[in-house]
């Protein structure tokens, strides 16, 4: 097939640049359009082939090229599209620390944003297996799941493996997958008479006081990762507190292509964090793929609104906000336990924030600790890690990250996901158990 007029097979050596999502437009849902687009940068990567080694979109896409009579991509079926676009979880590695052509190059590759429309225009089309709508409802799915009494009959039920078997028919959550384990009461609820009075000396970016947005995750299933977040900002004489009101920050669907939803939690969130950024609030939260969010997807699909925009530039990673702190010496360095070896995964949906290894970082301020990073996926990416017809390929996916685990012989294993951490300890049959850096920072101020 031929290359564009006019291109070239050098890559862009300018940093990349991103374009807003144009998903108002009515090209962007008009299936012949996509089709042609898929066509055209499909083709581009088998000619390139840097990515094979990232996920398991690539190399399907590039079995179903060679599998063809031509062994070029107009042998593909345009039916047979989807069996690559279904292997993509949106991690954007591929965008940021692979692909050559990336604009401003201008061949314009942006492997994510032609998956994400792909998986859009399908669900709009098709709409989604029930199953699919409830793992990506995952603050209702929590709510439930945290009601005192019920909570302790889902969990049971989650370590029942006839129970599995049958989640597994009807939910197709693989039987051998871990799955979150529910909590009463809350991180919210245990954190809410958190007042954030005053304000501490600004330092970098950060203004000096600081509202955590809990996460559904962290919320329900993890509520002690928010609980050492809340300690290492109060142990460091910063103003602390609760968003006022949060949705599910939107990454669930829009990792199933389900936009609307993702306007409709935007629409919710928005409003509250807007208002209390211009009170003079910072925003962590402590799952990086709920920073992301706010900080790059909602920007790219809401590129004209000031307050999308505004939130952005008050988000933070945990450890990009200490580091800032750090930086201007107000960072307490007070800290009563060492940590030793520590074997760090450094999530996709952190590495593609762009802000570099601070969790190392901060980390290796605590004396006697090393950390060894792993830049390396996990394969769990939201619901790729638990659906049954990928949990292999997420445990193939997974491998590579557990033998650098194992290899490193530390005495700690983390990483800043919590769902990522814990898809890796599974692997290794928790030797070590997966810990949050938080929960690890935490224990070395011995708070």
């Amino acid at each position: 097939m031929a290359e564009p007029i006019g291109s070239t097979r050098e890559g862009s050596l300018e940093a990349p640049t991103r374009h807003p999502l144009d998903w108002t437009s009515p090209e962007f849902w008009d299936r012949q359009a996509l089709d042609a687009e898929m066509e055209r940068i499909f083709n581009i990567c088998h000619g390139c082939r840097r990515c094979v080694s990232l996920c398991h979109a690539f190399p399907t896409l590039f079995d179903l090229i060679d599998a063809s009579e031509s062994m070029e991509i107009d042998g593909v079926k345009k039916s047979d599209y989807a069996k690559v676009t279904e292997q993509c979880y949106l991690c954007d590695l591929c965008y940021l620390t692979k692909c050559p052509y990336v604009p401003p190059h201008p061949w314009n590759v942006d492997f994510p944003h032609l998956m994400l429309r792909a998986k859009a225009v399908d669900f709009r089309e098709h709409g989604a297996p029930m199953s699919a709508r409830i793992l990506s409802n995952t603050r209702a799915v929590g709510k439930i799941a945290s009601i005192p009494v019920v909570v302790q009959t889902i969990n049971a039920a989650n370590k029942n493996q006839t129970v599995r078997k049958l989640l597994q028919k009807t939910m197709d959550v693989d039987a051998q997958a871990r799955v979150p384990s529910y909590h009463t009461p809350t991180a919210r609820k245990r954190l809410r008479k958190l007042d954030g009075e005053g304000t501490a000396k600004p330092a970098g970016r950060t203004r000096g006081k600081v509202a955590i947005f809990a996460t559904c995750y962290c919320d329900h299933s993890e509520p002690g990762v928010v609980e050492d977040l809340a300690a290492v900002l109060k142990h460091n004489a910063i103003p602390v507190r609760l968003v006022e009101q949060e949705s599910c920050c939107g990454m669930p669907k829009f990792e199933l292509g389900d936009l609307d939803t993702v306007r409709k939690y935007k629409q919710q969130n928005i409003p509250v964090l807007a208002k209390m950024a211009r009170d003079g609030w910072d925003f962590i939260a402590t799952i990086p793929s709920c920073v992301l969010m706010f900080k790059q997807e909602l920007p790219l699909m809401f590129p004209a609104d000031e307050d999308v925009a505004l939130v952005r530039d008050r988000f933070f990673d945990p450890f990009e906000y200490l580091a800032e702190r750090h930086k201007a010496g107000l960072l307490l360095t007070d800290f009563k336990q060492s940590l030793g070896k520590v074997a760090w995964q450094v999530p996709c949906h952190q590495r593609v924030q762009k802000i570099g290894p601070k969790t190392a970082e901060i980390l290796q301020l605590v004396p006697d600790t090393n950390v060894t990073a792993i830049e390396r996926c996990s394969g769990h990416d939201g619901t790729y890690g638990v659906k049954h017809k990928t949990y292999a390929l997420s445990r193939k996916l997974a491998k590579p990250v557990e033998n650098r685990v194992t290899q490193a012989g530390a005495a700690h294993f983390t990483s800043d996901c919590p769902m990522a951490g814990g898809h890796i300890a599974h692997g290794l049959d928790d030797k070590p158990a997966a810990e949050h850096p938080l929960s690890l920072l935490r224990k070395a101020y011995g708070i």
